[in-house]
């Protein structure tokens, strides 16, 4: 699947991430650690932001000024109405160029849609986007070996691809980076994330 389908499958299910029960802790106290390793509160990206706004909200009490981006319209819209005051960017992150340089980026639940063969292109570019020290989290399919599929879970089909564990920290690593947390966060699912510093 291409970015711009991933985009409209998440235009259909928006309401997932806008009902009452929806767990607004989904991943900060991950990003809370992350930020613990961050040496200047500047510039904050949030790639695949969808609609909650809720790490957006936790950048802003830590003194970042963040943007958002998100390849779904209706996320970037839903975004826009809660935080209307934030810059948000609908666009595809494997072509979009960054604006800014930033301290800190969050790519949380986002770029596993990325078409495998981009996955490294992308994860390059974030790095390049951030300052001297600046902080990347990003979470992903820990698997062994690199893979792809795709999964109708919740609702139209989304494809998901991972470079595997071995493959994102051996890519970290070339591209100048010290890795500074790993943790399967949802174990025994595959779920995990890597917390990385630009050196």
């Amino acid at each position: 699947m291409k970015p711009k389908e991933i985009g409209k499958a998440y235009n259909q299910i928006t309401h997932l991430w806008e009902r009452d029960e929806f767990n607004r802790g989904n991943g900060i106290k991950q990003h809370e650690r992350a930020i613990a390793f961050v040496k200047n509160s500047g510039h904050a990206l949030d790639v695949g932001c969808g609609s909650t706004g809720r790490i957006i909200d936790l950048l802003l009490d830590k003194g970042f000024k963040p943007e958002g981006v998100d390849i779904s319209t209706e996320m970037i819209r839903l975004a826009k109405i809660k935080h209307p005051e934030i810059s948000f960017h609908q666009k595809d992150i494997t072509k979009w160029e960054l604006p800014n340089q930033y301290d800190f980026i969050s790519a949380w639940d986002s770029i596993w849609h990325v078409p495998l063969d981009q996955q490294a292109h992308v994860l390059s570019k974030l790095i390049s986007a951030l300052k001297p020290n600046g902080i990347l989290i990003f979470s992903f399919g820990g698997i062994d070996q690199q893979g792809e599929h795709k999964d109708d879970s919740m609702g139209p089909e989304v494809y998901y691809s991972s470079l595997g564990v071995s493959g994102f920290l051996n890519l970290i690593m070339d591209l100048g980076c010290t890795c500074r947390h790993f943790e399967y966060d949802q174990h025994p699912e595959l779920h995990a994330y890597l917390i990385l510093q630009k050196d």
